[in-house]
């Protein structure tokens, strides 16, 4: 048979399986990502934190070494919901920063070298696409937020007991909750942000943008018009406030948690369609 004869057609031989194949992006992103020295610095540097809060709940935990400060050092040495939300604090920046670092890298490239049509051509769907790229920012975010807060509390456990597990365990279940929400906005906007963007360091530098100058905009609106609400605009703001009622811990800011949550979730849509509207392997311009 002629060359020019043999039409297209679909590969109907035996594929792997899903797993393995969903798999093999994020795998070698993670090796890509942590050949990179930068991130590794800043890996470690996250670390620091965690280990300062490990020493304190020690000391918490061992009266002897303290007997002689009085009852106010007891009082500032105190396990509780303060404790916990002071951490998250610290390891969300950290968890901005390292997205702003890792996050440009992994669809800017893949963008500016028009490798998507590579990609859609072998059995992987945009859903497939977004949700791998997903998995590697929210594993590598998870190093530095939930998986040491998870430490941390059930190191608090196994020095104070179960008792104090059974009157604290909703912290436990707030400091993983309100971290994974956390992680998956933040991946989602370094996710759109490497999408919108194909400079990586562009993208980096609007990453970081996006956070403070939405911060700054909820300011301004409170000034402005002398309001509170204004806050539910910044996802710093909001983010803080749904922790502050999980770890039931009263917050200045005075907003509605019901608010906040929804404008996290409106966020993450709006984030999930810039996604959709730029990851498309060809694009006809009219």
């Amino acid at each position: 048979m002629a060359v020019y004869k043999r039409g297209y057609q679909r590969y109907q031989g035996p594929l792997t399986g899903y797993w393995a194949r969903f798999l093999v992006a994020p795998r070698f992103a993670w090796e890509r990502l942590f050949q990179q020295r930068q991130v590794v610095i800043l890996l470690v540097g996250a670390m620091i934190w965690p280990l300062f809060c490990a020493v304190f709940i020690y000391l918490a935990n061992h009266s002897e070494l303290w007997a002689g400060f009085g009852s106010g050092f007891k009082n500032f040495l105190e396990i509780n919901g303060k404790f916990f939300l002071v951490f998250m604090n610290a390891q969300a920046v950290f968890a901005v920063l390292l997205a702003a670092l890792a996050g440009p890298g992994l669809i800017a490239s893949d963008l500016a070298n028009n490798a998507l049509p590579l990609y859609f051509s072998r059995p992987m769907s945009r859903p497939d696409y977004v949700l791998a790229r997903l998995l590697v920012l929210v594993g590598m975010l998870s190093l530095v937020t939930w998986i040491p807060g998870a430490a941390l509390f059930f190191m608090q456990v196994g020095m104070a007991g179960w008792g104090w597990f059974s009157e604290n365990w909703r912290l436990g279940v707030g400091v993983v909750a309100g971290f994974l929400i956390w992680v998956l906005i933040v991946s989602l906007v370094a996710l759109a942000c490497s999408a919108y963007v194909r400079w990586r360091v562009v993208a980096g530098g609007l990453v970081l943008g996006f956070f403070f100058v939405l911060g700054g905009v909820a300011k301004m609106v409170n000034t402005v018009f002398r309001v509170e609400w204004g806050s539910v605009l910044s996802p710093t703001a909001a983010m803080y406030q749904i922790w502050c009622d999980m770890l039931e811990v009263e917050t200045p800011l005075g907003l509605n948690t019901a608010e906040c949550i929804g404008t996290l979730v409106v966020l993450g849509v709006l984030l999930v369609v810039v996604l959709e509207r730029k990851l498309r392997p060809v694009e006809v311009i009219t």
